[in-house]
């Protein structure tokens, strides 16, 4: 099997321009992961380079099939210079580390927290995985493993994580969505949810 993560990089590189920052975390039992960052204007971009080597598994496997298997980076985009969102880099790191670690399949709909704010005085202790193939395609590989994808996070407040555990995914992007609100913005309240 070929070596997805020089691809993967290729692919953000050609997407996202150049990272001027990277950072590595190895958790134990746990392949390395990396965090690129890329700033274009008063946007920065985080994403993960390290999640895909492996197809997640589907945790009632008896084996996991080392080829195929859904695979996937993340991304999380925040407005520049108001939070010292380069913090995020472990909790970033976590999160793509747990389809190792917990045996979680990572896909569009799903709730991730890692139980402490996302950076330094964050709102945020958890995300939304939104769908792929919008700022970054997804990487064809040779058949017969799945495409990586590139899964953007929308970050959560706690109250919206609730709400959408009973309410589901798309309502909370829709009530987003109908009030405008800034989702790239590090230290935005809770959208109304009444």
């Amino acid at each position: 099997m070929v070596d997805v993560l020089p691809l993967v990089e290729a692919r953000l590189r050609s997407a996202l321009g150049e990272p001027d920052a990277r950072a590595a975390v190895t958790f134990l039992g746990t392949d390395r992961i990396e965090v690129l960052r890329f700033t274009d204007g008063d946007v920065v971009r985080y994403a993960t380079l390290g999640m895909s080597a492996q197809p997640m598994a589907d945790p009632t496997a008896v084996l996991a099939d080392p080829v195929k298997g859904p695979r996937a980076e993340l991304v999380l985009s925040v407005r520049h210079g108001i939070a010292d969102t380069d913090k995020v880099l472990r909790p970033l790191a976590v999160l793509a580390a747990s389809p190792q670690v917990e045996g979680v399949v990572v896909a569009p709909g799903a709730s991730l927290d890692v139980g402490d704010p996302l950076w330094p005085g964050a709102p945020f202790t958890s995300v939304l995985v939104a769908e792929s193939g919008g700022l970054v395609e997804d990487l064809e590989l040779d058949a017969p493993a799945d495409p990586v994808q590139f899964l953007p996070l929308l970050p959560m407040t706690p109250n919206e994580a609730a709400w959408k555990r009973v309410h589901g995914a798309q309502a909370l992007q829709e009530r987003w969505l109908t009030q405008g609100t800034d989702l790239r913005d590090p230290v935005r309240t809770s959208v109304s949810l009444d």
